[in-house]
């Protein structure tokens, strides 16, 4: 048996590619798919199979592609509303091919449809599964989110029937069987899961704190309990899914556009999206642009913060960044790129266009400032238990997703220094404060973090 995962970090996201006998089955596909295409071609596989564990919410899947690109048949749990041809799975159904067998259990509860794999390697033991594919049921560390279906499913009946998946189904395999799930640490799918990639049963039902003994009442008031507000587009991105999503071949390529199309552009209502690191933004910059850099979790907050039907003109380093940032805007939906500014922010600057600045800052010189009174707002973008667990005494809240509603109980002339946990967030903070006609904006170069390690006061 082959086994493999593939982890995309700016979504947190991992899905996994299981082949014997010259077959393959692709679990919770990413949307640009030729991974797994590189993958099945290398180890002599074709993939017939592709499964998804639920419709997915945090990013667009690549169900339709993979089953475009190869004829494979597409499984989703038999709950699933899906709008397409697939093929339901229920408990016990099973999938057979080469040395592998991968058998399905309904484990509902992070939403109705979700289904776990069992595979079972035939050469080891053709009677114990190996593994568990767990998609959101069950992450290392934690479990999944019964609130994302808002008003078409109560969290507490999902919250219940997370209970009984969990108890009835997954605790009741050996402690041995290796669990790999859909996510890892940073997903907005669950709220405390580990930096680790896979784990065992036994491991989490020991360390497991949503596993540990309590009554399926208590569980529901848990998992309903001050949870983070979920992005924006969780709930757009699981429509795309269940309608099927657009082919990526079927996606304009980028135009390149000079500096006088950009303005224009702009002019009419396009964002301009600059996907450079806060520094180089910082420098010099398209007035009024957005930076949200591709070296962070780019996809998550450009889809929070990008309307799915905005012209987009993108900024970025070099046109493999532009074709980087269009691929990864497509995995949360986002397919409005209308083209990228050709030769970047010189050429704006060579065509005699004025560019923007924001004063990048240390904590130490933020501290000197709040003491002489040089600075009139701190404004923290984290979230609300990044706030909790320690803050600056003259900070603001004001969570980056909220920021746009929240701007106006500031001045556009007051100094604002912006500040996040390392340096990201309060980069697209800052960005946002300038397109709302703020003038005197500092970005926090390191946070909270360089913040607290410099052993400088907090409050909680």
């Amino acid at each position: 048996m082959h086994f493999r995962q593939f982890y995309l970090g700016c979504l947190a996201h991992a899905s996994y590619l299981i082949g014997s006998g010259g077959e393959a089955a692709v679990v919770d596909p990413q949307r640009d798919v030729e991974i797994y295409l590189e993958e099945a071609r290398e180890h002599g596989f074709e993939i017939k199979h592709v499964i998804e564990t639920h419709l997915h919410a945090d990013f667009v899947s690549g169900h339709h592609e993979l089953a475009a690109r190869t004829g494979a048949r597409v499984y989703f749990g038999r709950r699933a509303p899906v709008k397409f041809d697939f093929v339901p799975v229920h408990d016990g159904t099973e999938i057979r091919f080469g040395q592998v067998t991968l058998q399905f259990l309904e484990t509902p509860g992070h939403t109705p449809e979700s289904v776990s794999v069992l595979v079972f390697d035939n050469e080891k033991n053709a009677n114990v599964p190996d593994t568990v594919l767990t998609g959101d049921a069950l992450f290392i560390g934690d479990v999944g989110r019964p609130d994302l279906l808002g008003a078409k499913m109560p969290a507490g009946v999902l919250a219940g029937m997370l209970y009984d998946s969990l108890h009835e189904k997954l605790l009741r395999l050996d402690d041995g069987v290796k669990v790999f799930p859909a996510h890892g640490a940073g997903s907005m799918c669950g709220r405390n899961i580990s930096n680790e990639r896979s784990s065992t049963i036994g491991h989490e039902r020991r360390f497991n704190y949503a596993l540990q003994p309590m009554t399926r009442d208590a569980f529901v008031e848990m998992m309903t309990t001050d949870l983070p507000e979920p992005p924006s587009y969780f709930a757009r991105d699981a429509q795309i899914n269940l309608e099927g999503p657009a082919l990526l071949g079927e996606l304009p390529e980028p135009k390149a556009l000079s500096p006088a199309e950009v303005k224009s552009l702009q002019a009419d209502g396009a964002l301009v999206l600059d996907t450079r690191q806060s520094q180089q933004y910082g420098t010099g910059h398209v007035p009024a642009s957005l930076n949200v850099s591709l070296c962070g979790q780019f996809a998550t907050w450009a889809g929070s913060l990008v309307a799915l039907e905005t012209p987009i003109a993108i900024v970025a380093e070099d046109d493999d960044r532009v074709h980087e940032a269009q691929t990864r805007l497509a995995r949360v939906g986002i397919e409005n790129v209308v083209g990228y500014l050709d030769g970047g922010v010189l050429a704006w600057h060579d065509a005699g266009f004025p560019l923007a600045t924001i004063e990048q800052i240390s904590v130490d010189e933020l501290h000197h400032r709040l003491a002489d009174h040089s600075v009139d707002k701190v404004v923290d973008v984290r979230r609300a238990p990044e706030w909790a667990a320690g803050h600056i005494a003259e900070a603001s809240h004001m969570p980056l997703n909220h920021l746009s509603e929240q701007v106006r109980q500031l001045r556009p002339e007051e100094r604002v220094a912006v500040i996040c946990a390392g340096g990201f967030r309060s980069s697209i903070g800052a960005s946002i404060l300038e397109r709302h006609g703020f003038q005197h904006i500092t970005n926090v170069v390191g946070g909270m973090s360089a913040w607290n390690n410099a052993k400088l006061a907090v409050s909680v």
